[in-house]
């Protein structure tokens, strides 16, 4: 054999090899996540009722997030409704498939009723992976205008009658620590079921007041404020920059002390989360991460920035990070003052 025959020899031998080996090249560097997530469904689980916030903006998350989440799954929305949200977070925290293909989007309220001990909560809020929160928004008390009550001095003096949804939900519950921490005279009726029912029986003179986050009163309703038709006594922390709450106090600060501040963060933990997502527990950490990455792909990607533009929801986001942080710092309050909490929301 001469040289050129040989060296011609090592080259295809080296080019067999090549191929030979190439199979499993690609294996060593196929992408885990995808491989997981391809072909599978995820499944976005909503505490709550269709129609409000909350649904509306877990099934504008899962229209565009399949996409962005290696392997790209088929991502469906469902509705998982009871006892505030409760049902849902137990489901996930313990049925619900543990590998990274569950997701629940929270009524934000559920952090707070872990902390307090209310009955039939059978998850832990620290062991789910927090995933994002779109957006947030202060929570603000609004009295109708035919009430006589313009500030919170009036509301000291006169009472207020409040529609709310159930014990537990932020409805029936900041009226009570406006009551509590301010010494406002609210009345509350509970019972109305989601937002639109309690703010029709507000214009139809069954109440005279309704807590409402500000985005809501933006969306649907912002020509009352407006107009002065709906008084806006108070709103929570981080403060809208928005013109229209100009001079409405905050009732973080308010309040009396330092301990006082602390049960107020606690009660209204949720509205600093926004409407907030989280994962099963026992997710792999890299499926978590790839999961972030995926929410925040998406609220950057341009289809979906349009469609929240027509759905008139602003993008105001809370990582993932920042939301397991707010959990731990909720539930690690000391006792004492998670018993007055307790008085707030369950009693």
């Amino acid at each position: 054999m001469n040289c050129s025959t040989a060296m011609r020899c090592r080259f295809y031998f080296a080019a067999v090899c090549l191929l030979a080996a190439s199979p499993s090249t690609s294996r060593a560097q196929a992408d885990p996540v995808a491989d997981f997530y391809r072909g599978k469904t995820v499944q976005i689980l909503i505490g709550v009722n269709v129609g409000g916030g909350y649904d509306m903006e877990a099934r504008l998350i899962a229209r565009f997030i399949g996409k962005h989440i290696p392997g790209n799954p088929t991502v469906v929305a469902q509705n998982m409704i009871g006892a505030g949200g409760i049902k849902m977070a137990n489901y996930l925290y313990a049925v619900a498939p543990q590998g990274g293909t569950a997701i629940g989007m929270f009524p934000n309220t559920l952090i707070a009723a872990q902390a307090v001990g209310i009955a039939g909560v059978q998850y832990d809020a620290n062991r789910l992976s927090w995933l994002g929160s779109m957006s947030t928004s202060p929570l603000t008390f609004g009295v109708w205008h035919t009430a006589g009550v313009r500030s919170l001095a009036d509301a000291r003096t006169k009472e207020v009658i409040a529609a709310a949804s159930n014990p537990g939900a932020i409805t029936y519950t900041f009226p009570r620590l406006l009551n509590e921490m301010l010494g406002t005279k609210i009345r509350v009726v509970s019972g109305y079921q989601g937002n639109s029912t309690m703010t029709l029986a507000m214009e139809r003179g069954e109440a005279q007041a309704v807590t409402n986050s500000w985005d809501s009163w933006r969306a649907t309703h912002l020509h009352w404020i407006r107009d002065r038709k709906v008084n806006l006594l108070v709103q929570s922390e981080p403060k809208s920059d928005d013109p229209e709450l100009t001079g409405v106090p905050s009732i973080q600060e308010l309040a009396r002390n330092a301990d006082d501040r602390r049960v107020i963060d606690l009660v209204i933990a949720g509205d600093a989360m926004g409407k907030p997502m989280a994962i099963a527990p026992n997710a792999p950490p890299e499926r978590v991460q790839a999961l972030r990455v995926a929410y925040e792909a998406t609220l950057r990607d341009p289809d979906f920035i349009k469609a929240a533009i027509t759905a008139r929801t602003e993008i105001n986001a809370v990582s993932g990070g920042t939301l397991q942080d707010i959990v731990a710092r909720v539930l690690s309050t000391p006792a004492d003052l998670k018993v007055r909490a307790r008085k707030i929301i369950a009693e």
